[in-house]
C-alpha cells in the first residue's frame, strides 16, 4: 500500500491495534493509551464489565456468564463491533475532547504488511464507527521502522524484524518503500504455547497463562537459577494443585524450534533484495521491535543465523505507534529530487 504524508499530517489521532496490545497516539499530546486488547462481557446482558488490564486479569478466572474477549487475533479485527466498544471506553475523555476541537477528525491506523482486503476493512469500520471522517492505512513495518529511528527515507537498506503477539513480520526499506517483505504466524503467543505444550508432555501439567512469564525471565538470566524455577498448575490426571521444578534448558529448546520460521522468513526476504542492498545490511544490521522482540534467546539466534549485527529497539513494544505519531507530526521528510538541470 501507499501512504500520502500529506493525509497523514492531516489526521489527527494513531492507533495500532495489535493482537496482545492497542495503542493510542493523539496529536500534539503524545500516547494516551496502551492497554491490553481484551474486553470481558456479561453475556445475559451483552454489558460491558471490563477493557484492558481490567479484563485482562479475569483470563480464566470467570464465572459462565462473564466471557473474556480478544477482538484483535492475528493482526487483523474479528469482531467490529467489540473492537469499537473497547475503544470507546479506553480513549475516554481524552479523545472526546480532541472530538470537540475538531469534529469528525483523521485517524491513522497500522495493519499488517499485505493485509488482505477484509483486514483493511475491518480495521476502517473500526475507527469510522467511533467518528472518524477518513482513515488513512499505514503498513505496521514502515511505522514501526520510522519509529525505531531508521532512516527509512534514504537511498540505502534498512531491514526490521517486528515480532507480534501473533505473527512476525520481516522486512527491507529503502526510500521510504519495502523491497521485500514476509510475514509468518509465528509470535510471543507460539512460543507461550509451546512452552505450555512442553511442560504438560513432560510433567502432566496444565500451566495458567500467567505461569509462563517466571520463565521467559528464568530464559533471560533476570529470574530464580536453573535449580529454583518452579511453576505451578493443575495436574492433568487428579486435577488437583500440583507445582514442578522446570528444566530451564529443556525450555530454551523448545522455544528455539518455532523460531526458526522466522529465520525463514529472513532469507526469503534476503534472497530478493538486490546485492547493493543486502552488502548495506552486512554493516547497519537488522533491527528488531514489537512486544515480542525481547523474547529469550531470539537475539542470539537471529545473530548466529545471519551473521549481521542486530540491535532492539528502546522501546520495540511501541515503535508502530510511535512511527504514526512520527508521521502525524509532521517528522518524516521524504527524500526530494531535483530534476537535472539540462
Amino acid at each position: 500500500m501507499t501512504i500520502s504524508l500529506e493525509r497523514l499530517r492531516r489526521c489527527t489521532i494513531a492507533v495500532d491495534l495489535g493482537a496482545a496490545r492497542t495503542r493510542v497516539y493523539l496529536k500534539r499530546t503524545g500516547l494516551i493509551v496502551d492497554e491490553p486488547t481484551v474486553a470481558a462481557v456479561n453475556i445475559r446482558t451483552g454489558g460491558l464489565i471490563g477493557v484492558g488490564a481490567l479484563a485482562e486479569r479475569m483470563t480464566g478466572r470467570t464465572p459462565p456468564h462473564i466471557r473474556v474477549v480478544r477482538p484483535v487475533a492475528g493482526g487483523r479485527v474479528v469482531d467490529i463491533a467489540m473492537a469499537q466498544r473497547m475503544l470507546r471506553f479506553l480513549v475516554g475523555n481524552k479523545l472526546r475532547r480532541a472530538w470537540r476541537r475538531k469534529a469528525l477528525p483523521s485517524a491513522a491506523v497500522c495493519v499488517p504488511h499485505d493485509a488482505d482486503p477484509l483486514a483493511q476493512r475491518a480495521a476502517v469500520e473500526t475507527l469510522t464507527g467511533l467518528g472518524a471522517r477518513r482513515v488513512e492505512l499505514v503498513d505496521t513495518l514502515l511505522a514501526a521502522a520510522v519509529g525505531c529511528g531508521l532512516p527509512v527515507e534514504r537511498p540505502e537498506a534498512t531491514m526490521i524484524v517486528v515480532c507480534g503477539a501473533a505473527t512476525t513480520q520481516v522486512a527491507v526499506l529503502s526510500l521510504g518503500s519495502i523491497v521485500a517483505a514476509e510475514r509468518v504466524p509465528v509470535g510471543g503467543e507460539t512460543i507461550d504455547h509451546a512452552v505450555v505444550q512442553h511442560v504438560r508432555n513432560e510433567h502432566a501439567l496444565m500451566l495458567p497463562s500467567q505461569a509462563v512469564h517466571p520463565l521467559h525471565l528464568a530464559l533471560a538470566g533476570a529470574g530464580p537459577s536453573v535449580d529454583d524455577t518452579e511453576v505451578h498448575g493443575r495436574d492433568v490426571a487428579t486435577g488437583l494443585a500440583r507445582s514442578v521444578r522446570i528444566d530451564i534448558e529443556g525450555i530454551r529448546a523448545v522455544v528455539r524450534t518455532p523460531l526458526t520460521g522466522v529465520l525463514d522468513a529472513v532469507g526469503a526476504v534476503l534472497r530478493r533484495c538486490p546485492p547493493d542492498l543486502v552488502a548495506d545490511l552486512a554493516e547497519r544490521g537488522i533491527m528488531l521491535a514489537g512486544g515480542s522482540a525481547v523474547l529469550p534467546g531470539f537475539d542470539s539466534l537471529l545473530r548466529e543465523a545471519t551473521g549481521m549485527p542486530l540491535h532492539i529497539a528502546d522501546r520495540p513494544d511501541t515503535c508502530a505507534v510511535e512511527g504514526l505519531g512520527a508521521m502525524l507530526e509532521g517528522k518524516l521528510r521524504p527524500v526530494v529530487l531535483d530534476p537535472l538541470a539540462s
